[in-house]
This record gives C-alpha cells, structure tokens and sequence, in this order.
C-alpha cells in the first residue's frame, strides 16, 4: 500500500517524501481513506509514536477549500475549517510545525497555534487576518471564542489528539464548550491511548456512529517496549537508579517521579554526582521549561527528571529507556509513560524501581496492557566498570584527528613521552576517563534485592495449588514452558554465572544469532535454561562448539521425565544426566516441617501503652496476619 493509493494528493506526497515518508503506517493505512470521506467519524486507540499525525493531518489539510474567502482580500474572509485540540502547548506547537511541514507545496494554506503561556494579543492578530487549521489547546481556545475571535461555524473537521490526557488534567468542560459551538454536520476524530468511561462518554455525546479502529489491542501497552522491575528497599532506589543508569552509558531517558519536589530532589542529586540530567515540573517557568525540552530534543540533556503533567506531549524520538522511579497511581499514566520509547519501529525498555508495598501495582499493570514484567537483577560494579570502560575504548576510537592542526604540536608530545611505555600511556589515557567509577564502586554500598515469602504471590505469576507457583512447579518438574525446549548446560554459579553474564556469554558465541531465551535455573555447578523450540537446534549446534573461561561447553536438551536427551552419538539415548538425578531425588523428598514463629514467646520486645510492639507502627497492615503477631496483643489478665 502507498500514499498515492490511499487517496493522497500529489502536493502533499511531494512534501512528505522529502521528510522521508515511503510507506504508511497501519494507522495511517485505516485511518486516511476513511476521513477522505464525509461524515465519517473516528475513535481511534493508538499510542503515540505511532504515525496518527499524519493520520489525520493529511486527509484534514488535503479536504481544506482554499478558495473560501479569498474573493474579498488576501486574509479577510478566510474560515476556519479545521480544529485539532491537543493537551499541552508543546504537543500544539508540534502538530503545528508538523502540518505546516505537510502543506509546504499548498499555497495560500495558514495553520495557526494557539496556546496558554503566550501572548493572546498576537494570537487574536493573527486570527483576525483569517486562519483554515487552529491547532489549540482547550483552556485558550475557550478564551478565544469567549473574546468572539474564534469563530467556529464553518469547521468541518475536529481532531481530538491525546484525548484522554486532556480529560485527565481536568479540560472535560472546555471540550464540551468547544464540540458544542461547532456545527453538527462536522468529521470528529478522537485519537486516544486508552479507551476509558470519560472517553465513551464524549464519543456517546458528539460522534455519530464512530468507527473504532484499533492499533494494537484495547487499552494495550506499546508493542515493541520492554517491561522491567527491579524490586528493592526504599532507601536504595536512588542508587539503585545510579546503577541502572551507569550500566547504560548510551541511556536516554526519561525519568518519571510522582512529586514536583521529588523530581527536583533526584535531579538535583544526580547533577551532583556528576550525571548529564535536568529538572521538568510544574514549578519552572514557561521559559525554563522551553529551554529544558530544547535541550533535551538535542540531547543535550541524557536524564530528563520530570513529572507526568509536565512531561504530557513532549514527543522525544528515539528514547531508548523510560524509568518509573514512581509508579503512578492509575494504569493509564504508565501506558502513557511507557508509550514514549520503543516508536517507529525501535525497540526501548520501560523500568520500574519499587519496592515491597509496589508490588501488586505491578501485578495490576500486567493485567491491563497484558504484558509480563520481567524481574530484573541490578548490575552488580564490576559488570558496570566493564560496560563503561568498554564505553570510554570506543570514544577514544571515534575521535577524528586532523593531521594538519595537531602536526606542529606532535615533536613535543613524543618528546614528553618517549620514557614511557605504550602500555602506560594506553592506561593513563582510559583512566582519566575510567577512574571516577573505579573509585566509585569499589566502595560502593551494597544493594540487597528483597525476595518474595511463601506468603506473597510471586510478581511474575499467580500461585498455584497449594501455594505453589507456576516457576516453582516447572523448575521442580523440570517442564518447559509451552513453546520452548529446557536445555542443561554445564556450567553454573561456581564458574560465576548469573542471568546477566549467561547472557552476554550467549550473545557473545551467537555470531549475529538472535536467539530468545526464556526461564533460566542456576545450579552451583550446572544450570538450566529454556529457548523457543524452533531455536533449540540452532542453540545446541552454537553452544556445543564454544567455550566458558577455557573450559569446553556441553548442552544437551532434558525431557520432562528428568532425563536427558543427548545430542553426543557416544551417549547413550536416554541416559539421564547426575544433575536430574538429583533433582528428582530432591523433589521427592518431604518438606521439613518448619515452626512459623521464629520468636520464643518471651522474647523481650519493647511495647507501647497500648500493649503493642514498638517496632509494629512501622509495619502496620504488613503483620497482623503473622503467626506471631498475636503473642504481643494478648492482654494480660488482672489479678
């Protein structure tokens, strides 16, 4: 399918290929044919970065009459025959420069912004000498035609973008005012992330026998981004957020905070430490806030600190990573968050840093856009000392020399350094660059990720019969998830495997094989790992020819009877590997039977008036439901 065959006209295709536009997207695909048409109104779900700009922005500018008005003087007379509605002023200045970007070849065609934070003398100015597109958000639009400067009886399109951001940051009023003042026989366009009540409320109200047409799935989380959590205690997810942006030193993110002093707080602290990041909340001026986006649109900023109202249409490419180092309250702010990475056909990571009493957030996002978190291990300083150093060798090769500029200078620099060793220098050079983590991590505090009890329901998966959950059973079992094949190998913790450097050893041996990989055991001296089945030949060939720190590797696929199936002709065919052996002996055996109350009934703990622990306020909700909990509420009869 191409633009031409979607009904685009010829000036419009001529701008859009000199912006690189050459196939449509699948929005694009439903959406322009249809809005081409009369009377057709459209709720559309699709996150951003999904093309619906231009969407809806090239039937709109190729339905516009350039003809109206023009009879009498150049401006005077001309109508407004478009309307797009966006929540904030920088997401209205985008579509703005957008459309104006489609139009280049259309003559006599005017796109005007109109926004809160600027001057609204001007504004009317520039209604007045007439206007065919008002891109505006609610609150000044509402001004505008209440000053009998907007005039709307003659527009025939209105775009909705990011409508369920505008009702959430409380426009609801504004909108029904706007869609109440323009002509009943209009095209409406509702663009939306999510498809809430207040949404299927304004479609009931003002769309008429809307066709809904879905990018993805209802309500579902963008296709190509990642979900990860890293679960630790409060006190360290600031740290935890250093180490996270440290293993990533080509990281461009967003971090999002709940809070307008939180967020200045974590940008603050990172400045501090040395980081390339910046504050975005509501208490900055307009000003302040142009320049921040500014600078990070050229990325130069890397971190951007900033809050969910104030980050709301700041449209970034090529994220690649977006934090939550707060979880909002309502789903539909992360599906927004995370919306803003993994665009256009990349791939990016949303992150999540909670703690404990956070968990069945995530539980509940997981649900929602029906997506599995994965749970993730912070890197531990020498897996980050690796990546930045590695990070500080390729900067150093990137360099361009200009031979002419540095020849003059060259005699003296060899003269300094002719005592010196190549090697030395070599050192010298990385570790100017290097030695602030080296002396950073060396004595860095350690951070211990909690783990879940036989009380809690496990993040990844619900419990299953008898508390037990669905990891559990498959690793005691040793069943594959449905789809994927489990595999032994010979290697584990003792030779210093984790999931992270299983990982790398894979990627590493795979020569440009993109190989998935799902659960993975590790054994002390062995481990288990599972790969889609269609893989799995692939992965045994690659492995089975590698080595591990000079030692030979060994993969063979196991089966669910605990046996091994062994891909050495000298093996016998159903010989069943040591390691199963005694794992299956291990299953078998009974639990031991442990006492629930690990405190002695007298153990000495300091009470309260009330006859409670003290230590109990701080865990209020979290033990009453302990075994012994009750041994210090019992109140002690009088004699």
């Amino acid at each position: 399918m191409t633009f031409e065959e979607l009904g685009v006209s010829e000036e419009i295709r001529r701008a859009i290929e000199e912006l690189g536009y050459v196939e449509p997207m699948p929005v694009q695909e439903q959406v322009i044919p249809y809005l081409l048409g009369n009377n057709n109104d459209v709720v559309a779900l699709a996150q951003t970065g999904t093309g619906k700009t231009a969407a809806y922005g090239l039937p709109l500018l190729q339905k516009i009459s350039l003809n109206e008005g023009i009879e009498t003087t150049k401006y005077e007379g001309i109508r407004v025959q478009a309307l797009i509605l966006s929540p904030t002023r920088e997401l209205c200045l985008q579509i703005t420069d957008d459309l104006k970007s489609y139009s280049k070849y259309i003559d006599n065609l005017h796109v005007l912004a109109v926004y809160g934070g600027a001057s609204i003398e001007t504004q009317i100015r520039q209604l007045k000498k007439g206007v065919q597109v008002i891109v505006a958000t609610p609150g000044r639009l509402v001004d505008l035609m209440e000053r009998g400067v907007a005039k709307l009886d003659h527009v025939e399109n209105v775009v909705l973008d990011e409508a369920d951001e505008m009702l959430s940051m409380g426009f609801s009023e504004s909108i029904d005012t706007i869609l109440e003042q323009v002509p009943k026989e209009r095209n409406t366009l509702l663009f939306s992330a999510t498809m809430s009540k207040e949404i299927e409320r304004i479609s009931k109200n003002y769309l008429h026998d809307a066709k809904e047409i879905v990018v993805g799935s209802r309500n579902e989380g963008a296709e190509l981004v990642n979900h990860i959590y890293y679960l630790v205690q409060a006190r360290d997810k600031y740290n935890a957020l250093k180490r996270i942006a440290d293993y990533y030193p080509e990281i461009y993110a967003i971090i999002f905070c709940r809070t307008r002093k939180e967020t200045q707080e974590i940008a603050d602290w990172l400045i501090r430490d040395g980081y390339n990041a910046e504050s975005l909340h509501g208490e900055l001026s307009q000003a302040q806030r142009d320049l921040t986006m500014g600078k990070f649109r050229n990325h130069r900023i890397q971190l951007l600190v900033a809050t969910d109202v104030a980050a709301r249409g700041l449209d970034v490419d090529n994220l690649t990573h977006v934090i939550n180092y707060g979880l909002p309250d309502d789903i539909e702010s992360y599906t927004h968050r995370s919306g803003r990475t993994g665009r256009a056909g990349k791939t990016g990571t949303s992150i999540c840093i909670i703690h404990v009493k956070e968990r069945h957030k995530v539980r509940d996002i997981e649900k929602q856009i029906g997506k599995e978190f994965v749970a993730g291990t912070l890197p531990s300083a020498q897996e980050i000392c690796q990546k930045q150093l590695m990070k500080v060798i390729d900067d150093i090769e990137k360099v361009e020399v200009n031979e002419d500029m540095i020849a003059p200078f060259l005699p003296d620099i060899y003269r300094k350094y002719e005592l010196m060793e190549k090697d030395d220098i070599v050192k010298k050079m990385v570790s100017m660059e290097f030695n602030k983590f080296l002396d950073y991590y060396k004595n860095a505090p350690e951070i211990v990720q909690p783990t879940g009890n036989g009380h809690d329901r496990d993040v990844k998966g619900k419990k299953q019969k008898g508390g037990e959950r669905r990891g559990e059973r498959q690793q005691r079992t040793g069943e594959a998830e449905p789809g994927y094949t489990r595999l032994f190998i010979n290697i584990g913790k003792m030779d210093g495997v984790n999931p992270r450097s299983f990982m790398g050893f894979l990627n590493r041996v795979s020569h440009g094989q993109q190989f998935q990989v799902g659960r993975i055991d590790l054994m002390k001296t062995f481990s288990f790992f599972e790969v889609p089945s269609e893989q799995a030949q692939a992965v045994l060939r690659t492995l089975n020819r590698a080595e591990y720190d000079g030692r030979p590797v060994n993969v063979e696929i196991t089966e669910k009877s605990g046996g091994v199936k062994s891909q050495n002709p000298k093996r016998s065919e159903r010989q069943q590997h040591p390691a199963e052996r005694r794992m299956e002996k291990k299953s078998k055996r009974q639990p031991r039977q442990q006492d629930d109350n690990p405190f002695p009934p007298d153990y000495p703990f300091p009470k309260n008036k009330k006859g409670r622990p003290e230590w109990a306020q701080f865990f209020e909700g979290q033990v009453e439901d302990q075994p012994f909990y009750g041994q210090f509420t019992k109140k002690k009869k009088k004699k």
